[in-house]
């Protein structure tokens, strides 16, 4: 690599076959014009893949209507079918325990930090009214400059609260998605019939969606991020509906509209490549997520223990040396009796030892770290119908039982972020961005405006300060 590149921080290389290279890629460099060719090339691979699938949806443009509207109607019914069930005792269909659904959180994460990203290239058209529903769309998804509407912010929120940041490393299968997005939100004047058939498909009311909203609710997680997918993307009046009046706007009338419609339904078929919402729940495996968890934490623990301490003939930094002996450790500290498995954690030293403020590993392990412990412990215990709970500092509530009637949570308050102001009343330089930012755009002609609010509201930028103001001033000069 030349030092000229190096400073300019574009990446060395890029496999243009790794949805996780494209991915990254154009979350730091979106605009080098390497990453833009991997992306379109990755893009182009991904669609010769997907026409090899079948095709879910109608060829015929005048079918579309009522296929949506069939298609929501059967989800209706069989999350209706779900909650029948439930209520005559059936166990949860998708999360055996809270590490179950938190770790599936982690393993959506790279798709749901991007969400939206597909439409973001329609910004460039907003004179055209054609366009308008899908930027509407993309809009609503960045909720319209209100961080607590931002689906992206939504997110970063939601694993921030449940101590589930950084990501484990995941395959190249679970970044698939989130790649095509902001592949195709990059490259939107090469695919606008495939990025209008992806949206249709990807903006349908999905029976995952409502069933991991409902049982991740039973396990006190808060559900919000989920719940307020099922009324945006509804089939009346959300973003399924404007979706198809998207396709009926662009159509073509001449010719070219068979053409245009295969490139639609391929477009469509990108949501079925990589891995799916109910492939991540069927993935999970307790002990296997703990001892790779424990084995990250080994690094950063095996020098700072006293050895007063010996569990199997070994000290604690010994156990921590050797990486190979973390599922020994594991089961030394069971047999000398500092783990009983399959009763509430509190019985177990261990737990007391890593559990509460007072604890001697206080802070030790994250709340999701945490999690992976307790419910690798506690194991049977928890379906014996008793009262569940999980780490005080993670459940923050009273103890929650596995058949519990769903709570209704309303949507988060405003949070907003405020200026931050010195003693002088001036703007603190944590939001100097902002202000400078106003000036900026104050002094610009309008279609200079909205040129740089675009560049504000990219995928990698919406979600901070500046791409907030940005979403609210696009938000009110499109009307």
């Amino acid at each position: 690599m030349s030092a000229s590149r190096a400073r300019q921080g574009e990446p060395s290389s890029i496999d243009q076959g790794s949805a996780r290279d494209i991915y990254r890629a154009l979350m730091k460099e979106p605009l080098s014009p390497d990453v833009r060719t991997a992306s379109r090339a990755f893009l182009t691979e991904q669609l010769a893949n997907a026409a090899r699938l079948p095709a879910e949806m109608p060829f015929n443009p005048d079918a579309i209507t009522q296929w949506m509207e069939q298609g929501a109607t059967r989800t209706a019914e069989q999350y209706a079918d779900y909650l029948q069930l439930r209520k005559k005792g059936q166990g949860r269909l998708y999360f055996s325990n809270r590490s179950h659904a938190l770790s599936f959180l982690q393993r959506i994460a790279p798709t749901k930090l991007v969400d939206g990203a597909w439409l973001y290239g329609f910004l460039q058209h907003w004179p055209d009214d054609r366009f308008y529903p899908l930027i509407r769309t993309y809009l609503e998804e960045l909720g319209d400059g209100d961080p607590a509407q931002n689906h992206v912010v939504l997110y970063q929120r939601l694993l921030a609260r449940y101590g589930c940041e950084p990501l484990p490393e995941l395959s190249d299968a679970h970044y698939a998605q989130g790649a095509l997005q902001l592949a195709l939100g990059y490259n939107a004047e090469h695919f606008i019939p495939e990025i209008i058939g992806y949206n249709l498909g990807y903006e349908q009311l999905p029976l995952h969606l409502l069933i991991s909203a409902f049982e991740l609710d039973e396990l006190g997680i808060d559900p919000y991020y989920f719940t307020l997918h099922v009324t945006v993307d509804n089939a009346s009046t959300g973003h399924a509906r404007k979706a198809v009046q998207m396709l009926l706007n662009v159509l073509p009338t001449d010719g070219s509209r068979r053409r245009f419609m295969d490139r639609v339904v391929n477009g469509f078929r990108l949501n079925d490549l990589g891995i799916g919402a109910t492939d991540v729940v069927e993935s999970f495996d307790l002990e296997q997520e703990l001892l790779e968890m424990l084995a990250r934490k080994r690094a950063f623990g095996q020098h700072v223990h006293s050895d007063y301490c010996v569990i199997g003939g070994r000290t604690v930094n010994e156990w921590l040396a050797d990486p190979d002996k973390v599922s020994e450790f594991l089961q030394a500290m069971v047999t000398h009796g500092w783990i009983k498995r399959d009763q509430d954690p509190v019985n177990s030293r261990f737990w007391q030892v890593i559990d509460g403020k007072t604890a001697p590993m206080f802070g030790v392990f994250s709340l999701y770290e945490k999690q992976l412990i307790h419910d690798w412990i506690a194991g049977s215990w928890l379906n014996q119908g008793v009262a569940v709970h999980g780490p005080g500092e993670l459940s923050g509530s009273k103890p929650l039982h596995p058949k519990k009637t769903v709570r209704r949570r309303a949507a988060p308050g405003s949070a907003q972020r405020l200026p931050l102001k010195s003693l002088d009343g001036r703007s603190a330089d944590l939001d100097s961005d902002v202000s400078s930012l106003e000036r900026e755009l104050a002094a610009l002609p309008d279609e200079l405006r909205m040129n740089r609010l675009i560049g504000l509201l990219a995928p990698d930028k919406h979600a901070t300060g500046a791409g907030l103001l940005a979403a609210r001033l696009f938000s009110a000069a499109l009307g």
